[in-house]
């Protein structure tokens, strides 16, 4: 398992190599990168703020979840803290299976789960203002729940 909140750039194809084994048939790669605008705004760029500790706990949980949620093998979530220009990753998940099905629901429930639970925060910075975002909403059928949720 390899879960990291980095300062610096992401090394991206390190990760996706390091992950890769002989009993893996997929390979799902999430690769967040900053866009050059939102809603019609133009982005200059985002600042990523975060509790570190708890967001790093946090991140180790769900990278344990999905291995036994979704019967992967082995994941990396990475997250990126500090100023992002366009086009820079701001997270990365690599998923390894055996099974492309099991790699891209979990790299698709990591990538929504971290958003909605982990302690990271973006500022967006326009050419017109800044906010503080939200992030999209999370999809019912994946949603973190209590007690009844399916495994």
């Amino acid at each position: 398992m390899r879960v990291e909140i980095l300062d610096e750039l992401i090394p991206a194809e390190e990760i996706v190599a390091e992950i890769k084994a002989g009993e893996d048939g997929a390979v799902c790669v999430f690769d967040g990168i900053v866009r050059n605008n939102t809603r019609g705004r133009k982005t200059l760029y985002l600042d990523y703020e975060a509790y570190r500790e708890m967001a790093l706990d946090k991140m180790r949980g769900l990278a344990d979840e999905a291995v036994e949620r979704f019967g992967v093998r082995e994941v990396a979530l990475v997250h990126r803290l500090g100023r992002l220009m366009v086009g820079e990753t701001s997270v990365l998940i690599v998923v390894a299976s055996a099974h492309r099905g099991a790699a891209f629901e979990a790299c698709r429930w990591l990538i929504d789960t971290l958003k909605k639970t982990v302690p990271i925060w973006k500022k967006e910075q326009f050419v017109d203002g800044a906010i503080w975002a939200d992030g999209e909403p999370f999809p019912d059928e994946i949603a973190v729940a209590g007690p009844e949720r399916q495994g």
